[in-house]
C-alpha cells in the first residue's frame, strides 16, 4: 500500500469512527479540473479568511469533496447536492496548518453509478493575514433606488456583515465617501449628504459634524483621505454632475465642471490651501497621501469650459509636497502624463511601504466605475515604471482600489461578473516583485449569493479592526448646529 492509499484508508477508518459521511474510492480519473463557482481555483488565500464556499458546475448524481494540504485530507464533503459548504471551524484547522503551503480541492462526481475523480484544483495559504474587516458603500448600481443605501462592515473570518449607518435611519439622505487613517477604525470620517447634512469625523473617541463648505469656497468637500497622522485630511471640492444615456454602454457619465484641493485640520478646524492647486485652470480631484504624509498624489486636468465635450476631459497623475511645521504646500510636478496617450487616471493609492502607487487608467474623465475598460495599474516609486495588471484586471470594471494595512493585500471593486454590479475581489500582492496574485470574489456562506444581490459594493476599504459605537453617528447626525470650519 502506497502512501497515498494509507491516507485514504486511515481516513476512511476515521470517518467511520466518528460516524461521519463514508468516503468512495475514484473509479475512473479526468485530467481536467471541474468547474467551480466562485472562481476559487489557483488563488492565494489569507490565513484569516472565511471558508470559500462554491458550487460544483457540473450534473451529477453525487458529488464528494476532499479538502487538505500535502497528502492528509482535512475535510470529506458528500451530497447529492453540488453546493459545497465548508465547515468553519475545520477550515481554520487546515488554514493554520497550511500556512505557507499548497492545498487541494479534490472533486469527484459519481455518473452512471461510477466515481470518477477530476484533476485537484491547486490554492495556496499565505503566511500573511489580511486585515479582518472590509468597509463598503451598498447601493442600487444605477442609483435607481437612491434612498436605499448604507455603509457596512463585514467581518472577513466569518460572513457576519453589520450596518454602520444607513440613510433610513436619519430621513433617506445621502451617506457616503467614508475614509479612515492607516486602516484604523479610531480615525475615520463619512459624509452626508441633505436636510442634516454635514461631514461626521471620528478621532479620539468623539464623533462631531462639520460643516465642510464654509464661506469663500466655490464647493464643498468631496473626496476625502486622511494624513497618515490623524490630524489632516485633504479634500477635493468638487462641482459633480451626472449625466444620464438613454441608451449605449455608458448609461451613466459623472464628470467634474469644477474641482479644487483643500486641507482641513482637524485640531484647529481650519481650511486651508495654495493656487498651485485650487486654480481656475485646472481640475483636481482623488488626492492620496504617501505613508509618510510629506506627498500628496491626485489627478489633474484642464478646466472645464462650457459645451466641453466630456469624451475631451483627460487627467493626469500629479504629486505636492507638503510641509505639516508650515501648513504648506509646494513643489507641484506631474508624475504620469496619462493625457499625453490619450487616457485618463483616477483613485491614485499609495502602498503603505510607499513603493508602488496602484491607480486605474481608461478613456477619458474621472469616474471610473462606470467605463468598462478601466483597467488597474501599478507605478514603481522607486524608478517610475508602470505596468498594466494584467494579472488582475478583467474585460470590464476593475476600480476602487484599497490596500492593506501590512501592503501584502488589497482589494478592488469589478464587474467582470456581468457589467452591471461592482463586486469585491481580494488579491494577494508580492511586495518584492510588485506582483499580484489572481484575485478572488469575497467568500459568502451561499455562494450564489452574488447572482441575486442587486446592490452594487462602492469604495471596498480594509480595516484592522471593526468599527464600533455607530449609534453616536446618528446622535452626531441629529445635532441642530453644525461647527463651522474657519
Amino acid at each position: 500500500m502506497n502512501t497515498r492509499s494509507l491516507a485514504y484508508f486511515l481516513l476512511l477508518i476515521a470517518c467511520v469512527l466518528a460516524g461521519c459521511v463514508s468516503y468512495h474510492a475514484p473509479e475512473a480519473h479526468r485530467e481536467a479540473q471541474p468547474k467551480i463557482y466562485p472562481d476559487y481555483a489557483g488563488v492565494t488565500f489569507p490565513i484569516n479568511i472565511a471558508p470559500p464556499n462554491f458550487v460544483i458546475r457540473d450534473t451529477a448524481e453525487a458529488y464528494q469533496t476532499e479538502i487538505g494540504c500535502a497528502e492528509n485530507v482535512t475535510i470529506l464533503i458528500r451530497s447529492k447536492d453540488p453546493t459545497v459548504h465548508i465547515p468553519g471551524k475545520k477550515w481554520k484547522s487546515l488554514l493554520k496548518e497550511a500556512q505557507g503551503k499548497q492545498i487541494f480541492f479534490r472533486i469527484s462526481l459519481l455518473k452512471e453509478e461510477k466515481w470518477i475523480r477530476y484533476a485537484d484544483i491547486i490554492n495556496t495559504v499565505s503566511e500573511h493575514p489580511i486585515d479582518p474587516f472590509l468597509v463598503y458603500r451598498l447601493l442600487y448600481p444605477g442609483y435607481e433606488l437612491w434612498n436605499e443605501m448604507g455603509i457596512y462592515q463585514r467581518d472577513l473570518t466569518s460572513y457576519k456583515e453589520t450596518p454602520l449607518l444607513e440613510n433610513r435611519d436619519f430621513g433617506k439622505q445621502c451617506v457616503n465617501c467614508h475614509s479612515f487613517t492607516l486602516n484604523s477604525p479610531a480615525t475615520m470620517m463619512l459624509h452626508i449628504r441633505g436636510k442634516q447634512g454635514g461631514t461626521l469625523i471620528r478621532r479620539n473617541g468623539q464623533t462631531e459634524k462639520v460643516n465642510l463648505k464654509p464661506e469663500g469656497y466655490k464647493n464643498g468637500a468631496t473626496y476625502p483621505v486622511w494624513h497618515p497622522q490623524g490630524r489632516y485630511i485633504a479634500f477635493s471640492m468638487n462641482e459633480i454632475q451626472q449625466f444620464f444615456h438613454a441608451s449605449g454602454k455608458k448609461p451613466i457619465e459623472v464628470s467634474d465642471l469644477d474641482a479644487d484641493l483643500v486641507l482641513y485640520d482637524t485640531q484647529t478646524r481650519r481650511m486651508f490651501t495654495d493656487s498651485l492647486v485650487y486654480t481656475r485652470d485646472y481640475m483636481e480631484t482623488f488626492p492620496a497621501w504617501s505613508p509618510d504624509g510629506t506627498t500628496l498624489y491626485f489627478c489633474r486636468a484642464a478646466a472645464y469650459a462650457p459645451a466641453m465635450p466630456l469624451d475631451s476631459i483627460r487627467y493626469d497623475l500629479y504629486r505636492i509636497r507638503f510641509d505639516e511645521k508650515e501648513e504648506r504646500l509646494y513643489d507641484l510636478e506631474c508624475v504620469y502624463q496619462a493625457s499625453a496617450f490619450g487616457r485618463s487616471v483616477s483613485f491614485p493609492r499609495v502602498s503603505p511601504d510607499g513603493r508602488y502607487l496602484m491607480f486605474t487608467q481608461f478613456d477619458y474623465g474621472n469616474f471610473s466605475i462606470w467605463h468598462p475598460e478601466s483597467d488597474l495599474y501599478l507605478m514603481d516609486l522607486q524608478n517610475g515604471a508602470i505596468r498594466v495588471l494584467d494579472e488582475v484586471n478583467s474585460n470590464d470594471v476593475d476600480s476602487y482600489h484599497t490596500w492593506a494595512s501590512s501592503g501584502d493585500w488589497f482589494v478592488f471593486s469589478s464587474k467582470r461578473m456581468d457589467g452591471l454590479w461592482a463586486r469585491p475581489y481580494l488579491a494577494a500582492f508580492d511586495r518584492r516583485t510588485g506582483r499580484a496574485g489572481k484575485p478572488f470574489l469575497l467568500p459568502q456562506k451561499d455562494p450564489e449569493f452574488y447572482d441575486t444581490f442587486t446592490y452594487t459594493y462602492n469604495v471596498p476599504e480594509l480595516i484592522k479592526a471593526p468599527v464600533e459605537k455607530n449609534k453616536d453617528f446618528l446622535e452626531a447626525i441629529g445635532h441642530a448646529a453644525l461647527r463651522t470650519t474657519r
